[in-house]
């Protein structure tokens, strides 16, 4: 994975930006891209619908489907791209799909290396926004393709260190943000893409808990691309 700070969001450059995304867009590919106007992601945090946030009433996993679904359809499951995506040194087991092995160096959330085997992971593959609060600030209505669509979305997803990650819950940007300071920028602006992409209000405090994080990076770009915002119509979610 490629670290980027001050400025500039993770990962894989691809045609489409979020910034012309809606909620209904049906062509993506696979990550994040390094393009946008300056400032982008300030502006866009700024652009969210603000409302409070609804009960998690009726909220489970299974609302977004089976953990990582090949919606992409390339034949490996979705947390194995994430961990080819953003591991260094990367090896597998038996053929190109199965990651055993691999480095994060360094962790974006805590700033440790961290060694990832597979079978006793200190790794794990993070929703930047977490499904939960998704479910709660608008998930809960959508046809169960979207939600499909937003827990196998790359532009939404990262490898993290678990036990920093297992403290973050299903927090929002009011309520968790990465340990490591200089990452910040980065991961707010991650959450901005994804609420704006796929229509997902914020509440008050998380919006201004967004703003004050990206006031202090101004050129702060919006990342772009992931992958539709409708999955294959042969996965189904309750």
């Amino acid at each position: 994975m490629t670290r980027l700070r001050g400025g500039a969001a993770t990962a894989v450059a691809v045609l489409v930006t979020v910034t012309g995304c809606t909620a209904d867009q049906t062509e993506g590919t696979s990550g994040p891209q390094r393009t946008g106007s300056g400032g982008a992601a300030l502006a866009a945090a700024g652009s969210l619908t603000v409302k409070g946030r609804a009960p998690k009433t009726g909220y489970s996993r299974d609302r977004f489907g089976s953990a990582w679904a090949d919606t992409d359809s390339n034949s490996c499951d979705t947390r194995d791209d994430i961990l080819k995506r953003d591991l260094k040194q990367v090896k597998f087991t038996g053929g190109t799909c199965k990651v055993s092995y691999g480095l994060l160096k360094p962790d974006p959330y805590s700033g440790k290396e961290i060694t990832y085997r597979r079978g006793r992971s200190q790794v794990d593959i993070d929703h930047v926004v977490a499904l939960s609060d998704a479910w709660q600030k608008g998930a809960k209505y959508w046809d169960p393709s979207k939600r499909i669509a937003l827990a196998n979305d790359p532009l939404n997803l990262i490898a993290v260190d678990a036990s920093t990650n297992r403290g973050k819950g299903d927090g929002d940007a009011a309520t968790w943000l990465p340990p490591d300071k200089a990452y910040r920028c980065t991961y707010v602006a991650a959450q901005v893409a994804v609420k704006k992409k796929y229509g997902l209000w914020v509440t008050a405090a998380e919006q201004s808990a967004m703003k004050k994080v990206l006031a202090a990076c101004p050129a702060q770009k919006l990342p772009t691309g992931g992958s539709p915002t409708k999955a294959p119509e042969r996965f189904r979610a309750r």
